[in-house]
């Protein structure tokens, strides 16, 4: 049994749970990739590997929102928690913009 470096909560909710595993998310081709790594999330302009074998090489995790065993849609708000207790807001709505990625809670425990 394989476990992901990931957990899903909600409709809409990833919850990065391995510190030595960095995820990549993506949502639709138009969408920009995005890196979430233990303290934040920023825009990933590297290669996107192809199947979980050439991801698990670059130490990364492959999350596509929109295959049956994540959300299975594309998703236009998502929100994404890091381990170091942030919350963030991402509204591809607003890609582009300062509002792309946002704090949405922080936690202080």
């Amino acid at each position: 049994m394989r476990e992901d470096p990931y957990l899903l909560s909600g409709r809409n909710t990833i919850i990065h749970k391995q510190r030595k595993v960095d995820l990549l998310i993506v949502n639709s081709r138009q969408d920009p990739v995005l890196m979430v790594v233990h303290n934040g999330i920023e825009l990933y302009n590297g290669v996107v590997p192809e199947n979980k074998l050439e991801a698990k090489r670059m130490d990364v995790a492959k999350v596509d929102i929109g295959s049956p065993e994540v959300f299975g849609d594309y998703r236009r708000l998502l929100f994404v928690q890091t381990l170091n207790n942030k919350e963030y807001k991402v509204d591809y709505s607003k890609q582009g913009t300062d509002y792309f990625i946002t704090v949405h809670q922080e936690s202080t425990f």
